[in-house]
C-alpha cells in the first residue's frame, strides 16, 4: 500500500521499504528507482482534520523559506496532503542525523538561535484551524476524557481527581488558564521540541548544525515550550542550559523572562495529556506491546505523587537565567 501511494504521485520505490519509529502515525522510509530516499508519514485517522494537516504543511513550509532547517513535505501534483486507500499522507525528503549533545553550550546556544527564528516566523501570522496549548485543552479535557472511560481504577481514582484538581487550581492561576492572553503574547509553535525531534549534521557540511522535524503537534502557544523539554539534570544544570538557549535566542529576538514561571505548570499538563494520550491508543495493537506498565494501579499511584511532586515544583521560583 504505501509503494502504490507512492506510485500515485508518480514516485516508484525500488522495493527498500523501513518502518521508522514512531506511535502517533504510520512513517515509512523508502528508496526510489531514482536513487533518491522520500520519508512517507501516514497520519493517525482522526486525530487532525485535512485543513488543520495542511495549515502544519503551510508553516513548514513557511520556515523552509526563511531558510530555517526544517523538514517540510514535498509540494507533489500541487498539493502537500494526499490521500490513497482512505488515509491521508504526505512526502518530505529524509535527513538523517544524530540527536543533539545539549551539555555543550555551543550547541545549546546554535539551537537557540534557530528557535528565535522559528518564533519569527510563528509570530508572523496566527494559525486558524490549529488548537491552543492551555490548561482547558492540554488538562482538563485529558482529565475529563480518562474519568468518562473509566481508565482509572476505583482504588486509586479519588486521590488521583484530588491531585489533578491541586495542580489546575495551580495552573488556572497561571496565563495557562487564562481566557485571554494579555500580558504575555502567543505565537505558532513547533510544540515537540524535544531531544529526539532535533537531528543534529556534522559542522563542517554546508547543511550542518540542527535540523527540525515532526511538526506534528504544532499549535499555537508561548515560546517557552518550544524551550523547557531541552533541559534536564538538576536545577544548577537546567540552569546552565537555559542560558545557552536564550544565549542564542537573544540574538536574533526578544523572550519574556516571565514565560519561565510556566515551565513546570507545561510540564504538570504534558504529564496528564500523556496518560490521556496513551489511553486513547490503547485498542492500538502496537500500545500494549510498547507500554505494557500502564493502566495498573501501581501507574497511577505514581502518576497521583508526580502531580503532588508538581504541585510542589510549581510553588518553587522559577528558572532565572
Amino acid at each position: 500500500m504505501v509503494l502504490d501511494a507512492l506510485a500515485g504521485l508518480g514516485l516508484y520505490g525500488d522495493g527498500r521499504l523501513m518502518a521508522l519509529n514512531s506511535f502517533e502515525n504510520r512513517v515509512y522510509q523508502a528508496h526510489l528507482e531514482d536513487e533518491r530516499t522520500v520519508v512517507l508519514k501516514f497520519y493517525r485517522p482522526g486525530r487532525w482534520s485535512d485543513a488543520q494537516i495542511v495549515e502544519e504543511h503551510g508553516f513548514s513550509s513557511e520556515l523552509a523559506a526563511a531558510e530555517v532547517p526544517v523538514v517540510a513535505p514535498f509540494a507533489l501534483a500541487g498539493a502537500t496532503l494526499h490521500h490513497h486507500a482512505g488515509f491521508a499522507f504526505s512526502v518530505s525528503p529524509y535527513r538523517g542525523g544524530r540527536r543533539p549533545e545539549l551539555d555543550d553550550f555551543e550547541v545549546l546556544e546554535w539551537v537557540g538561535r534557530f528557535l528565535a527564528r522559528i518564533h519569527t516566523v510563528g509570530a508572523a501570522r496566527s494559525f486558524v484551524e490549529r488548537p491552543t496549548l492551555d490548561l482547558a485543552s492540554f488538562g482538563l479535557a485529558s482529565r475529563d476524557w480518562l474519568l468518562t472511560h473509566e481508565m482509572i481504577p476505583l482504588d486509586v481514582q479519588r486521590d488521583w481527581e484530588k491531585a489533578c484538581s491541586e495542580a489546575f487550581e495551580m495552573i488556572a492561576a497561571t496565563a495557562l488558564g487564562a481566557d485571554t492572553y494579555t500580558e504575555m503574547k502567543t505565537l505558532r509553535l513547533h510544540g515537540d521540541v524535544h531531544p529526539g525531534n532535533i537531528l543534529w549534521t556534522p559542522t563542517d557540511r554546508p547543511d550542518g548544525g540542527p535540523h527540525f522535524v515532526d511538526l506534528d503537534d504544532a499549535r499555537t502557544g508561548f515560546a517557552v515550550q518550544d524551550l523547557w523539554m531541552l533541559l534536564s539534570g538538576d536545577r544548577a544544570e537546567r540552569t546552565a542550559q537555559l542560558s545557552g538557549l536564550l544565549e542564542g535566542y537573544e540574538q536574533f529576538r526578544e523572550f519574556d523572562r516571565r514565560e519561565l514561571a510556566l515551565i513546570e505548570a507545561l510540564r504538570t499538563l504534558r504529564q496528564i495529556h500523556y496518560s490521556a494520550w496513551l489511553a486513547r491508543r490503547w485498542r492500538d495493537p502496537i500500545f500494549p506491546i510498547n507500554f505494557p506498565w500502564f493502566g495498573s494501579s501501581d501507574y497511577w499511584k505514581g502518576q497521583i505523587q508526580m502531580l503532588q511532586d508538581q504541585c510542589e515544583a510549581m510553588a518553587e521560583e522559577p528558572l532565572y537565567a
